[in-house]
């Protein structure tokens, strides 16, 4: 736009020299005016014309949204089905949750949650792994399994006419998995190789080492949810089925459906399907309390099998047993060097709430407000007023014990100890003052928005009904956790801002050590610690 006006002034100018240059003679003098005449205001284009569009329409107050929640039933075995119908279309979401992750990976095993869910559709039932993928396909339907720290869940998703026969094949991977010695060979050696290229990740390596310097390293929430290279070498197939055995198990699951489906339904093809499933005879139930990655390490484990996996309970552990160790002192600056980087990605952490915390809430609208949008401070510092990054985020991580919170960046690295220092600053801020009441009135604006578009689809809300169960949260969690949202004060907010203050935090950077080095020192943050890309301290050479 600046040049088209820029031309056309240049043309009006030229335009009117050149009408001087070609008359007659000198130009004329401008003919006095009769009378000086009182300066009349200007008539405003819009009071000249109507604007083409109409008059700016008035937009209503946003309708609340509640989230709806599924009607709970009893299944075989102790299952839990949570059942929301949605008819509006011809689909069926279904996701099962059991709460067994990377939290319950025995000691030297980190990874062994999420390569036992990676095998279960490997194969399963009568089926080949070949087969039983190309069944899923035949149906038009989709299924998935992983883990995360506090569970595993497996999710399908399928047009109505189908949902029979695809839930069928559904049960045959959470109920009856081959878990098969020629599939387990292939998948091990991708899982090894995935993880030999994390380390070319700087935002992949960036988590891990802001987790492990949190929590401290090897502890449950310490270490990656795909577990650490030196591990992965250690596990074998008789470890993922002792790790399956105790974790996927009727009487700690829990089946969300969602979509074009009635109860009687539901409830017979569950039934059917899963009537033989059962718990192992003489496990322990849910109510065992037993420290997280740690039961069943004096255990005899099978041959092949890693330490600890064999006795172990997952998923039953008390409060303390994801948290940091005891001993554990977080570091304030911690450094992995890549030298030669262009970027350097830039984390601040420090501890954060239980999912089940009353302030859990009311601190995402503090996050929305800091890191949590597009619009946020961080972004807004450091991509839009200082060009450092494509983009500045922060969230408190969703756990069953105490999460963390966390604010990260990638930045140019010529910029690294600036734009940390503007990091800082924002928290620092926020922690200081709160928001402002626009801030306030637009992150619950954003608050709700999230809220629809997380129950949007059937998909969508299958699988965050199936998080609330990983979590231990009941299904009406949502509702009471956005009613709080909604409520909340400038001042109430104010007092939790201290949630974000990087005061004792640990600073961790990913980048060129040589470049970076000075910069860091150069804003007061002297020497750091180094770590390798596998979330372990250096040690220095003596």
């Amino acid at each position: 736009m600046r040049a088209r006006y820029g031309l056309a002034i240049n043309a009006a100018t030229i335009a009117l020299l050149g009408a001087a240059a070609l008359g007659c003679g000198e130009p004329k003098a401008p003919a006095r005016p009769a009378a000086q005449a009182a300066p009349q205001p200007r008539a405003t284009a819009a009071a000249q014309e109507p604007d083409a569009l109409g008059p700016k329409p008035a937009l209503p107050e946003p309708q609340p949204f509640t989230p709806p929640s599924p009607v709970v039933l009893d299944g075989p075995n102790g299952v839990k089905v949570w059942l929301l119908e949605r008819r509006a279309l011809p689909l069926v979401s279904v996701t099962v949750a059991v709460p067994s992750g990377s939290a319950d990976d025995p000691r030297g095993a980190a990874g062994l949650a999420h390569i036992t869910a990676d095998m279960l559709d490997e194969g399963a039932g009568q089926r080949s792994a070949v087969e039983l993928s190309s069944a899923i396909n035949d149906l038009g339907a989709t299924l998935s399994v992983g883990a995360r720290a506090d569970g595993s869940l497996a999710t399908l998703s399928v047009l109505k006419k189908n949902f029979a026969k695809a839930f069928s094949l559904l049960a045959d991977v959470i109920a009856r998995p081959r878990l098969e010695a020629k599939e387990w060979k292939r998948v091990s050696e991708l899982w090894q190789n995935d993880l030999r290229k994390r380390g070319d990740d700087p935002s992949r390596v960036s988590l891990l080492v802001s987790m492990a310097a949190h929590y401290g390293p090897g502890t449950p929430y310490g270490h990656p949810v795909e577990g650490l290279l030196a591990d992965a070498g250690t596990i074998g197939l008789p470890a993922v089925k002792a790790f399956y055995k105790a974790a996927w198990r009727p009487d700690r699951a829990v089946i969300a459906v969602v979509g074009d489906v009635g109860r009687d339904e539901v409830m017979q093809v569950v039934s059917r399907e899963l009537g033989a499933w059962s718990a192992p005879k003489g496990a322990a139930g849910a109510a065992a309390q037993s420290p997280k990655g740690a039961a069943g390490a004096a255990a005899q484990s099978p041959k092949g099998a890693a330490p600890g996996a064999a006795g172990a309970q997952p998923g039953t552990a008390g409060a303390a047993g994801a948290s940091a160790a005891p001993s554990w002192r977080p570091p304030r600056l911690v450094l992995v060097d890549r030298p030669g980087a262009p970027q350097s990605v830039i984390a601040v952490v420090r501890e954060g709430v239980a999912a089940g915390d009353p302030r859990r809430p009311l601190l995402q609208l503090i996050n929305t407000a800091l890191g949590g949008s597009f619009t946020s401070r961080l972004n807004q510092n450091l991509r839009e007023d200082h060009g450092w990054s494509y983009g500045a985020a922060s969230a408190f991580t969703e756990m069953k014990q105490q999460g963390a919170f966390m604010a990260r960046a990638s930045v140019v690295a010529e910029a690294t100890g600036p734009a940390l220092k503007e990091m800082l600053a924002e928290l620092t801020k926020m922690a200081d003052s709160g928001l402002t009441p626009g801030e306030l009135a637009k992150v619950q604006a954003h608050d709700r928005a999230d809220l629809v578009a997380s129950y949007e689809t059937v998909s969508r809300t299958s699988v965050r009904f199936g998080m609330l169960a990983r979590l231990g949260l009941p299904e009406t969690f949502d509702v009471t956790a956005s009613q709080a949202r909604q409520k909340a004060t400038l001042a109430g907010l104010a007092e939790l801002a201290r949630a974000v203050d990087p005061k004792g935090a640990t600073l961790v950077v990913v980048g060129p050590r040589q470049e970076i080095l000075p910069q860091l020192q150069a804003i007061g943050l002297g020497e750091p610690e180094a770590w390798d890309v596998e979330g372990q301290p250096i040690q220095a050479k003596k």
